[in-house]
């Protein structure tokens, strides 16, 4: 990557960590989860809003360093509005892409290729994708039936 090319990336991250999208609490969830990654400390809070097979609205909260709260931000404004099977395909491109799996990222995803550059820095992989492991297990549960709280863990 060139080096505008990361100023850029960067910037796109500090804009999401200072002014997270998602931050508003959700009146009523269909389901709500919790996450940490105890390598880091991070830790958030996720409650969805399902109508109609869509995601109709997602609240988050991260606690914990930018890459996270960025992270979560941006699952915040690109799953809302998108069908369920939509969200979980996105979902698992960026867990892909961040895992290092040969994935295509669709263009109308919005910010999210700016975490690829978090690719580079191993020790920061688990922050990036502990807002996506929580949605999907989240998700997970809720198709199972159960919109009760639990806490997924990133290792």
């Amino acid at each position: 990557m060139s080096g505008s090319l990361d100023e850029m990336y960067r910037d796109i991250i500090l804009d999401h960590y200072r002014s997270p999208r998602g931050h508003e609490p959700l009146p009523m969830a269909d389901f709500s989860t919790g996450g940490h990654n105890p390598s880091c400390g991070d830790e958030l809070k996720l409650a969805v809003k399902i109508e109609d097979d869509m995601v109709k609205d997602i609240y988050i909260d991260c606690k914990g360093c930018a890459i996270s709260t960025a992270s979560g931000s941006m699952l915040a404004e690109v799953l809302k509005g998108k069908s369920i099977a939509e969200a979980k395909k996105i979902a698992a491109i960026v867990r892909g892409m961040l895992k290092g799996e040969d994935v295509e990222i669709p263009e109308d995803l919005g910010d999210i290729d700016a975490l690829e550059g978090v690719k580079k820095f191993p020790v920061r992989i688990k922050c990036a994708l502990l807002a996506w492991v929580t949605f999907m297990e989240g998700m997970e549960n809720y198709e199972n039936g159960s919109g009760e709280a639990t806490t997924t863990s990133v290792e």
